[in-house]
């Protein structure tokens, strides 16, 4: 059991490092950083794709910390 959650964490991890790294980023410089902070304050909401990859990233590393917490209780709890 322990062996299918530690794989089951890796898969999870690559996912999650895949899903983060899709998504397109929110600045452009420093024209970016004062205009992405102001859109950003005003409550502009992701469309398309972004919306999904930032649902997945929420799902993945909601997933990622679930089964980190399964691994170690697993290893805790191993009587080798």
């Amino acid at each position: 059991m322990l062996t299918f959650a530690k794989i089951l964490l890796v898969i999870i991890a690559i996912v999650l490092v895949a899903v983060i790294l899709l998504q397109s980023g929110r600045s452009a410089g420093l024209s970016g950083a004062i205009m992405g902070g102001a859109e950003q304050m005003m409550g502009r909401k992701a469309r398309g794709l972004d919306a999904v990859l930032i649902r997945l990233t929420t799902i993945f590393g909601v997933l990622f910390f679930i089964v980190t917490m399964w691994v170690a209780w697993l290893v805790a709890h191993s009587h080798i």
